[in-house]
């Protein structure tokens, strides 16, 4: 699973020319659901998004406040193509993403542990063409991949790329 988290001052998603789900300050969450995700890899993902502290705390200055905290919202929003592979050729291969019968099921769970544990949570709309509207605040950008995420860290004084 890989999740593009974005943290904005207000986001929203239309389809069709309507607006079907708005936020105010949070996170815009694009998930992308790989072939062999599964609703504990979800759970991780999410609390890991729950748990990260993105927001300046009382002294305005630093990542000190999560999600919740500062009382923020996530708009959560599928998105099959963050699992293209480019490494050959100029067109994406989309074979390493979850058929829409596994992927859907896994985004909502997403969703519901986020909502489970308080934060509020709007949706896009499973496999339509949405436009997503957002103003970035930071910007603060990451890239979550639950790969990397269960892979062991790199030791002090690792490189990247070293073994």
């Amino acid at each position: 699973m890989r999740i593009v988290l974005q943290r904005v001052r207000e986001a929203a998603v239309s389809v069709d020319g309507r607006e079907v789900a708005r936020i105010g300050v949070g996170y815009v969450l694009l998930v992308g659901v790989e072939e062999g995700d599964d609703a504990a890899t979800a759970g991780r993902m999410a609390d890991k998004v729950a748990a990260l502290r993105l927001f300046r705390g009382a002294t305005g200055r630093g990542f000190d406040e999560s999600l919740s905290a500062a009382r923020g919202a996530a708009l959560v929003v599928s998105q099959f193509t963050l699992m293209g592979d480019v490494r050959r050729g100029n067109r994406p291969s989309w074979a390493g993403a979850a058929s829409p019968e596994v992927a859907e099921p896994l985004v909502e769970v997403v969703a519901d542990r986020l909502a489970a544990v308080g934060i509020p949570v709007e949706r896009g709309v499973f496999g339509a063409m949405m436009d997503v509207a957002l103003v970035n605040d930071g910007p603060v950008t990451l890239v979550l991949d639950s790969a990397v995420m269960s892979a062991p860290r790199r030791g002090p004084g690792t490189a990247a790329g070293e073994a």
